[in-house]
């Protein structure tokens, strides 16, 4: 089941969400973070990032439950400036790495456009990894290539740094 979680219904899901985003680093996740990365670390993200966000309602936090567990999460961001009222961005489209390969991550991107169309959202913009293996999902649910960034991110567990793919979708 996907849900959008409002700030009332976030602490509830705090737990599940951290551990995710923590072991999603750990399993080589390039969304942000390096290790070492703690699960104190994950937790300081959802309430100093995320929690703020949901106050001030400048995203959507959605959730996929499974087996009595939030197992998977996505941000859907729309765009801030006068200029933009018609795009918003993907973010941080994680899926515990013992939860994967169970359409979660379609699930999760399917409740984020809908919420966008309800927005009158036209354009969804997003960034991955270009060797993650996000970009087959994301190109195989209608999501195009604008181009790649060289040595855009630290690899999260090497000190090494690798290619962004920027990707977009029109929903009109």
């Amino acid at each position: 089941m996907i849900a959008r979680l409002s700030e009332a219904q976030f602490d509830n899901a705090l737990q599940d969400l951290t551990d995710i985003l923590h072991r999603c680093v750990h399993a080589g996740a390039s969304i942000g973070f390096v290790q070492p990365f703690s699960r104190q670390d994950a937790g300081v993200y959802w309430q100093g990032c995320v929690r703020p966000g949901l106050r001030a309602k400048t995203l959507d936090l959605f959730v996929a439950y499974c087996e009595g567990r939030c197992l998977g999460t996505v941000q859907l961001i729309p765009a801030s400036m006068p200029n933009q009222p018609h795009r918003a961005d993907v973010a941080k489209l994680l899926v515990h790495p013992q939860a994967r390969r169970r359409g979660l991550g379609r699930a999760l991107m399917a409740a984020l456009e809908a919420r966008a169309g309800e927005l009158g959202k036209t354009l969804l913009v997003l960034d991955t990894r270009s060797t993650d293996p996000s970009r087959v999902l994301y190109q195989s649910i209608g999501f195009r290539i604008a181009g790649e960034i060289p040595d855009y991110c630290r690899n999260p567990a090497e000190d090494r740094l690798e290619p962004t793919t920027i990707m977009y979708k029109d929903l009109s």
